[in-house]
């Protein structure tokens, strides 16, 4: 799988332009999406010295990316004529998502197991409802503010 992930609040906490702590367990997620043998690519707005020193950052914890801000590693726009800022990705990871950002464990989880965001709610409401921690107290499920 072909996975883009951004940098600044995905990988480390927003510090922007400054490289802020890394966020709990990113880099270790990182290393076992890698060996899994994923490809990795950095899609971060930083470009230039920034761009350089968070590649740097990755890479002296054991983080090289496939490809960083690009689709594939010899990516240019001599060759490519067609060229596009949109990835062509299985999927990004990034804290801008609708929702925010799962903790990377769930986001390991849900790549090596190929389960959604729903999944992940839907496996979380029923273990809840299993150990009785639902906040209504019984255990018939509760109606979605979606469905009328």
């Amino acid at each position: 799988m072909t996975i883009a992930i951004d940098f600044d609040g995905t990988i480390v906490e927003h510090r922007y332009p400054e490289i802020g702590p890394e966020r709990p367990f990113a880099i270790d997620t990182l290393k076992m999406l890698i060996n899994d043998r994923h490809r990795l690519i950095l899609w971060s707005v930083r470009e230039g010295k920034l761009l350089d020193e968070a590649v740097e950052w990755c890479r002296e914890r054991g983080v090289e990316f496939w490809a960083v801000n690009r689709d594939y590693p010899e990516e240019t726009l001599q060759n490519n004529q067609h060229f596009s800022r949109k990835l062509k990705v299985d999927m990004f990871i990034d804290d801008r998502n609708i929702g925010g950002l799962p903790d990377w464990g769930t986001i390991y989880r849900m790549i090596t197991q190929r389960q959604s965001w729903e999944d992940v709610i839907s496996e979380a409401e029923a273990n809840a409802a299993g150990t009785g921690q639902n906040h209504g107290g019984s255990s018939q499920k509760k109606k979605k503010w979606w469905q009328f």
